[in-house]
């Protein structure tokens, strides 16, 4: 009898010596709902914290978010309705929160995606980079780089209802693809590539869904989009006129991150076309730039407001930011 724990133990060992170790990515860590997060106030220009101009916009004020849970960040996509917050890291995490005029963030907290591409164990799973919302339905969608997927939630994200990985989508880049989508009122979805070159050189590829792709991935016609050169789009608004917002961002070595704001005119995402937006805005020093991924629009009365916010990839030299404009064009 005494012999028995022994031979227990002895299985448990060989079956470990048999099995295979893990060498993949570690698993994606999970935050706790309630993790501490702290937000303070930044300036447009933190050397002249007065400027609020920067081309055709005025800055109303911003935030950095900070926190020490593993796996906070990395937010790179944004939907706002009302005071509610929406924002989507690319690990499939939600953080959710109220703000009014104050700016100052209530019941913070956070979620993970129900359901995507793969497990779900690494960021491979759940590269999660765009966010687009039905407001009669409440339904959302999702665009995962790497797996070239889109997925459509129900209002609560608590189950995925379906899925697609569109044909026009297949050859896209794996860590470059649908980065931008927005859904437009008139119940079309855009979305642009973040790497596949368009027609011409210098342009990205984008795709115009006749209706919600995960019911129709063949309805649609391609496009493509010639952002500011050097830069590449990484998300995309409707405005209220139905004019659309593109946030572009670049990447050098000498100036590290940097973005460019264009507008495009609805009429001009026709088959076949190449599309070029009027820069309005570009982020570089001694303005605050980072890794902008985000944009989001509301209204408040008679001004259209723009919100930005940027992906710290999780490392110490990157911020999480979240930053407040009207729009003055």
């Amino acid at each position: 009898m005494k012999m028995a724990p022994m031979r227990i133990l002895l299985s448990v060992l060989l079956l470990l010596f048999l099995l295979p170790s893990w060498s993949g990515e570690e698993r994606l860590p999970v935050l706790h709902a309630d993790a501490p997060v702290t937000a303070r106030r930044v300036a447009l220009n933190p050397t002249d914290p007065n400027q609020v101009e920067l081309g055709g916009l005025t800055y109303l004020g911003g935030l950095e978010f900070r926190s020490s849970a593993p796996g906070f960040g990395g937010f790179s996509a944004m939907a706002v309705l009302g005071d509610r917050f929406t924002l989507l890291s690319d690990s499939g995490t939600l953080m959710t929160f109220r703000m009014d005029a104050s700016m100052a963030p209530q019941g913070i907290r956070f979620s993970a995606l129900p359901d995507g591409p793969g497990t779900g164990w690494s960021k491979l799973d759940r590269d999660s980079e765009s966010l687009t919302r039905d407001p009669a339905t409440g339904s959302w969608w999702v665009g995962f780089e790497r797996a070239n997927a889109i997925w459509r939630y129900s209002p609560d994200f608590t189950r995925a209802t379906g899925h697609v990985a569109p044909p026009a989508m297949a050859d896209w880049p794996s860590g470059s693809g649908p980065e931008t989508m927005v859904r437009l009122r008139d119940g079309r979805f855009l979305v642009i590539a973040e790497g596949e070159e368009g027609a011409r050189k210098g342009t990205k590829e984008g795709l115009d869904f006749t209706t919600d792709p995960v019911r129709a991935p063949r309805r649609g016609f391609v496009f493509s989009y010639r952002p500011p050169r050097g830069y590449r789009p990484v998300d995309i608004a409707e405005l209220p006129d139905g004019r659309l917002a593109i946030l572009n961002r670049r990447f050098a070595l000498r100036t590290l991150f940097t973005a460019a704001l264009t507008i495009v005119p609805r009429a001009a995402i026709r088959p076949g076309a190449i599309v070029r937006g009027r820069e309005i805005a570009r982020f570089t020093a001694p303005i605050l730039h980072d890794n902008f991924e985000a944009i989001a629009v509301t209204r408040e009365g008679k001004d259209t407001i723009l919100w930005i916010a940027s992906d710290d990839n999780q490392q110490f030299w990157e911020r999480s930011l979240l930053l407040k404009f009207r729009l003055d064009v």
